[in-house]
């Protein structure tokens, strides 16, 4: 059986509140759900709520990943709603003017820091990029500005500076509170919005351990500062996601393709999954196929090693979220038959530091090396699957796990199929009958099948966290032994 191999992330919003759309859209391929926590913490609470009710119906594992908001860097609101502005006029950004007192010469601002963030000559970038601004003056609370692209410009758009700079925090108070409450949803990931370093990404760790929570952390990469950056970032990280919409308008759009590639590529060296997201099928929010270059944005993410690709207004507010799913899973498996997607990546020269690592590397290679149709990996935390991960292989990794939480992190792995596995007693008793089960358990599901020879890693004895030290291959008989 021929699985998708590149993981699909889908936003919920109203469109997946529709009865019956969890249950289409998690049977059209989702692996990972993205909840918003703009909208409100109890919405939030109530979607997870579903998924897992989902989930469990459909006997799988889809993993849960908390969006937090992130500083609000935008306008406030007009008197009329919205104002057209023509090239050439002055424009005032104001952050002492009333939240809605803004008019065809001024608006105020939410972030109000702004004027002392920017200096004369900075380009601002309003309602992603679409009206321009060139600053000419700061004035205490006032930026003053020329137009240099008009338009029409509506409530509550947001402000970029090209090039990034401003120094809004990662968390505000509303982040800090909405985390403890998907902590509380017992979510698998947090999305941090708009960190611009390491240190961002530590504060967040550290609320995230002050909780309780081993949940992952993703850096979503939208500031100009954090593409220079990325390494120390994706190492402070459980994952990174390469977030094109605000890091188009900071770094400009023909910068974002090579950005991208970069990211996805130091991702993998440094042992981290990936998510490639922003409008990759945007016109499918009404239209019931992609068009040809959606197409081929979907496919070159695979074909660089995404682990996973991301959907959001999409499935949130789309007219039909499941038909959106089914055509971005076509198009990654098509892009997986390239060779170069199964090319077997191996570094000679790299050392390893630790035992489960050099289990995990000497796993893939053998599986390269010898005709094995899946290698099964008992664990813990989920790391010796994804350091598997990270070596490209177009064998299937499969997790076994009692964790619920690793079993959940585990759905954002490329090449890697989380599954229920109650491994404790079997770990510790190290008999024949411990293969016995699960070769059994995968034969049941048809994952495997007699005569198939499958590679097992696991460690002697359970609980241990990075405690894998054992590789056994074993043959599939007509028992299943």
């Amino acid at each position: 059986m021929v699985k998708r191999r590149t993981k699909i992330v889908a936003t919920l919003g109203p469109a997946t509140d529709a009865p019956g759309m969890l249950e289409k859209i998690i049977t059209a391929g989702v692996n990972v759900v993205r909840i918003n926590f703009s909208h409100g913490a109890d919405l939030a609470l109530a979607r997870i709520a579903a998924v897992r009710e989902a989930a469990k119906k459909l006997n799988t594992t889809v993993g849960i990943m908390a969006d937090l908001q992130g500083p609000k860097i935008r306008i406030a609101r007009f008197q009329k709603a919205k104002v057209i502005l023509e090239k050439g006029a002055q424009f005032i950004l104001d952050a002492s003017l009333p939240s809605t007192a803004g008019n065809d010469v001024s608006v105020g601002i939410d972030y109000k820091e702004l004027p002392n963030d920017v200096r004369v000559g900075d380009t601002l970038l309003l309602d992603d990029g679409r009206i321009v601004l060139i600053v000419k003056k700061v004035e205490d609370s006032r930026v003053i500005c020329v137009v240099e692209v008009g338009g029409e410009l509506s409530n509550n758009k947001g402000i970029n500076r090209l090039g990034g700079g401003l120094t809004a925090d990662a968390l505000t108070e509303k982040d800090k509170a909405d985390l403890l409450v998907a902590v509380a949803g017992g979510v698998d990931y947090v999305a941090i919005s708009f960190p611009r370093d390491a240190r961002d990404m530590q504060i967040a760790r550290d609320l995230l351990t002050a909780a309780g929570s081993e949940a992952g952390l993703i850096a979503k990469i939208e500031r100009a500062e954090a593409v220079g950056l990325i390494d120390e970032i994706i190492l402070a990280s459980d994952g990174v996601m390469v977030a094109r919409g605000d890091l188009a308008v900071e770094i400009g759009e023909a910068e974002v393709p090579g950005a991208q590639k970069h990211i996805i590529r130091r991702a993998r060296a440094l042992d981290r999954p990936v998510i490639t997201a922003t409008q990759m099928m945007e016109s499918m929010i009404e239209n019931a196929i992609p068009t040809r270059a959606e197409v081929s944005d979907v496919a070159n993410a695979v074909l660089d090693h995404t682990d996973a690709v991301m959907l959001s207004a999409e499935t949130a507010v789309g007219a039909h979220p499941d038909r959106v799913i089914a055509a971005m899973s076509r198009i990654c498996m098509a892009a997986e038959k390239t060779r170069s997607t199964q090319a077997f990546e191996y570094d000679l020269e790299l050392e390893c530091v630790r035992v489960d690592e050099a289990i995990a590397m000497a796993a893939v290679h053998t599986a390269n090396h010898l005709n094995i149709k899946a290698i099964v990996a008992l664990t813990e935390s989920g790391s010796t699957p994804l350091m598997m991960s990270r070596l490209c292989t177009g064998i299937p990794i499969y997790g076994l796990s009692h964790h619920t939480l690793t079993l959940g992190k585990m759905t954002l792995y490329r090449d890697v199929y989380p599954l229920y596995f109650e491994t404790a007693a079997a770990i510790t008793e190290n008999t024949s009958k411990e293969y016995e089960e699960y070769i059994v358990r995968l034969r049941q599901d048809g994952l495997i099948g007699e005569g198939d020879l499958i590679l097992v890693t696991k460690g002697d004895h359970a609980g241990i966290h990075g405690g894998t030290n054992m590789l056994k291959i074993l043959r599939v008989n007509k028992e299943g032994d």
